[in-house]
């Protein structure tokens, strides 16, 4: 039994997300959720959000209500590049510079070790 959750237009760039996503790939949500929680990243609480949201998912789903949340692990996650606004910034000699406010969709499949 597998459930996921989709975080769109967050406003992190696709790298910074990345670093975090890295980490927790892999692990059981309940180790997944005490690194979010305590790492300085800003990135971490849009995470941390994806994440319990992808857990009540599966509790949510008919069949699945006999899961304990301590069973179950990240089986995928994978941040996707959203779209970019630009701006200008001033530069000098009557120039200007272009700023990328870039933001990332994050995806996140829980899926129970049984």
């Amino acid at each position: 039994m597998e459930a996921k959750a989709v975080n769109k237009y967050i406003g992190s760039s696709p790298r910074k997300m990345r670093l975090l996503i890295d980490l927790i790939r892999g692990m059981s949500v309940d180790k997944a959720l005490e690194v979010l929680h305590f790492s300085t990243k800003s990135a971490s609480k849009d995470a941390e959000k994806t994440l319990r949201s992808a857990v009540a998912n599966l509790l949510n789903t008919d069949d699945a209500g006999r899961v304990e949340p301590s069973d179950l692990f990240i089986k995928e996650a994978y941040v996707n590049q959203g779209p970019t606004i630009k701006r200008i910034s001033p530069a000098p000699m009557g120039r200007a510079y272009r700023i990328r406010k870039r933001s990332c969709h994050l995806t996140i499949i829980v899926a129970s070790k049984v």
